[in-house]
């Protein structure tokens, strides 16, 4: 990058600073608002995320909020193990470690066992 090119991003953001500072410095903050005395916030709270008109609190519902929450995060796992699985010539492999053919393949020390301990050509060991 020449001189010039690394000049601009800096003097932006120099400035954004210096525009965020004033706001935040010349900003009309009102009185702290506190709590009433003796009331559950952790209680309110809850009742606040699930959309519940019980708390002495006023609050707003996140009844939404957390559903949609919810169903980001699984989501992000399910495509996490989509992703998890990659293709190695020509077969699926897993994020678990195997993959979609492994009943068919031999282990490396010989022939595969089948399933009720016997040898997979149909003798018994």
């Amino acid at each position: 990058m020449t001189g010039r090119n690394r000049l601009l991003p800096g003097l932006a953001a120099v400035a954004l600073f210096v525009v965020m500072a004033i706001v935040f410095v010349t900003a009309p903050f009102g009185p702290a608002a506190g709590f009433p005395e003796g009331e559950s916030i952790v209680m309110n709270l809850g009742y606040a995320l699930f959309d519940l008109e019980l708390g002495e609190i006023p609050a707003e519902g996140f009844l939404a909020a957390f559903l949609i929450i919810a169903v980001l995060l699984d989501v992000a796992i399910d495509s996490a193990i989509f992703l998890a699985k990659r293709e190695e010539g020509g077969r699926f492999e897993t994020g678990f470690g195997g993959s979609d053919d492994d009943s068919d393949a031999a282990p490396a020390g010989g022939s595969a066992a089948a399933a009720d301990g016997g040898a997979s050509d149909g003798g018994d060991r």
